[in-house]
């Protein structure tokens, strides 16, 4: 009996890790999210500029002067990255998910172990 409490205290230690790992991950994938419109944004504004028009970037304290093509460049590699983030990120919860719709599997089977466990000695005991 007590070996059944020790592995259901453990399954819900491993279950409550696994939670705020996917806490995490949904907070990694929200920030990413986030980074994503923020330079969609970005793209949309270079879209609107009309030929010769300056760009800069803030690097520091200073501003620095920009080509079009080049700061086009960088949003659209951000983009690409942040799109292969946001996949992983999602891969890895889902991971998650199924981790720790097992994990509550197995916490069911050994929460039913215990009480069957603990309802047989009664009955064997009533019968008596």
């Amino acid at each position: 009996m007590a070996e059944v409490q020790a592995r259901l205290q453990s399954l819900s230690e491993d279950y409550t890790k696994l939670q705020q790992e996917l806490q995490a991950a949904v907070q990694s994938q929200q920030k990413l999210e986030a980074q994503k419109q923020e330079n969609s944004n970005v793209q949309k504004e270079f879209e609107r500029l009309k030929d010769g028009e300056n760009i800069y970037k803030l690097v520091g304290p200073v501003l620095l002067k920009q080509e079009k093509v080049e700061a086009e460049s960088t949003v659209n590699g951000r983009l690409e990255f942040i799109g292969k983030e946001l996949e992983r990120t999602e891969d890895q919860i889902k991971e998650i998910q199924d981790k720790i719709e097992k994990k509550k599997g197995e916490i069911i089977q050994t929460q039913a172990g215990l009480q069957a466990g603990a309802g047989a000695p009664g009955k064997v005991a009533a019968k008596g």
